[in-house]
């Protein structure tokens, strides 16, 4: 088996229907908007919460906190998917402040994280103030090559993403020089895995080395930066990663009948049952590679999609990381990637089952789920990629 049935559900028979999509699209904005407290922020989720965590109101991260919340907001203005009430600028400080105080004895240490610490804050800062958003972000992106956590939520591959969407914006020498330097870097820490005949990467991570594969903490995540960043490369550079990551998915893939999924992690291999969703599995596979340039692993992304579809909806939920909503984003970029019809159906089928999911859990916990990666601003993001047939995963594709 590719997936574990138990973390699935039977997809709802609804038809796609735009008119509920806008819907929910517009009231998940008003109601985060309303929810706001100036001093405590929103509420925090039952499913979002930790020990570590104020039990009463989200943190300040970009991946489950208020700088999500707020991206989400902005982005979703910007593109003009939404009116807002409030202005959200000027809340650069107050974030910086808090994730200080969250990350504790590690602020120094983990002060770069893409997706827990300050880089993103200041990147959200560049639109409102980009000189002094751009002396902080130098400190933060160059301090971070030789992070032990080689994965996207802490180390050098998610500063080398924010140094490429700085070099989109900006065009500025000192990110693409980020780029190539991370990148080198990252691909120094390659390891042989003489099972397989492949290169793969060790993470050092929460205190144990670990052989992840997926798009949050392990290979995947490693990749897909390098993979957007690639015309930044030297071309040697680029050709090197090219092969690497074409031939590591290739022999660390799984296939039955058609379709394909990977592992959580290389050694030990687990007894359990692959993982279908972003952080683990191959929705994030596709996602991390959909721009992978060339044909040389287009039946691996095929694959991988039409396991995606055989599982079915996540039953966690909506949301992007590990629910419906990320897992449907494999279908619009396959979509994007090939101009089959069929995946932009996929891709709404399960933004149907979503909406409904989202809905259900309103009714269960008497609140939305305030976040970008976990909970409904995320979601409607998706819902619009949905509506307009493209897609760019927040955060990941666009910033």
């Amino acid at each position: 088996m590719l997936f574990d049935a138990a973390r699935h559900e039977a997809l709802v028979d609804q038809a796609w229907d735009e008119g509920q999509a806008r819907a929910l699209l517009a009231r998940i904005v008003a109601d985060t908007e309303a929810r706001f407290d100036d001093a405590l922020g929103w509420p925090a989720h039952p499913n979002d919460s930790s020990p570590a965590d104020d039990p009463a109101h989200i943190g300040p991260s970009l991946y489950y906190g208020q700088c999500g919340v707020i991206w989400a907001l902005r982005y979703l203005q910007r593109v003009g998917a939404a009116e807002l009430k409030r202005d959200w600028r000027g809340q650069a400080d107050r974030l910086v402040v808090r994730t200080r105080q969250w990350l504790g004895d590690d602020a120094g240490r983990e002060a770069a994280s893409f997706l827990m610490g300050e880089t993103p804050i200041e990147l959200l800062r560049w639109n409102d103030d980009p000189a002094r958003a751009s002396a902080r972000l130098v400190q933060l992106i160059d301090s971070n090559d030789h992070h032990p956590a080689r994965e996207l939520m802490w180390g050098a591959p998610g500063t080398l993403l924010a140094a490429w969407f700085l070099h989109q914006r900006t065009g500025d020498e000192h990110w693409r020089a980020a780029c190539r330097r991370q990148a080198e870097v990252l691909f120094a820490t390659l390891e042989p895995f003489s099972a397989a005949g492949c290169l793969i990467s060790t993470q050092s991570l929460y205190g144990s080395h670990s052989t992840y594969l997926g798009a949050a903490h392990g290979f995947a995540s490693m990749v897909a930066p390098v993979v957007r960043a690639r015309a930044l490369l030297p071309e040697g550079d680029w050709r090197r990663w090219h092969d690497t990551i074409a031939l590591t998915l290739r022999r660390m893939a799984t296939w039955h009948e058609g379709a394909v999924n990977w592992r959580a992690w290389v050694k030990p291999p687990s007894a359990r049952l692959p993982l279908m969703q972003f952080c683990h599995g191959a929705p994030g596979i596709v996602l991390a590679l959909a721009d992978f340039p060339g044909d040389a692993v287009d039946d691996l992304l095929l694959a991988a999609g039409e396991a995606v579809w055989r599982a079915g909806p996540l039953a966690k939920g909506s949301n992007l990381c590990h629910g419906t909503g990320g897992n449907g984003y494999t279908f619009l970029r396959l979509f994007e990637r090939t101009g089959d019809e069929r995946w932009l159906q996929r891709a709404r089928a399960f933004a149907m089952h979503g909406l409904a999911q989202t809905l259900a859990d309103e009714r269960r916990h008497g609140r939305l789920r305030y976040s970008l990666w976990t909970g409904d601003p995320g979601f409607a993001v998706y819902l619009w990629d949905c509506l307009r047939g493209r897609a760019a995963f927040p955060t990941l594709d666009v910033f």
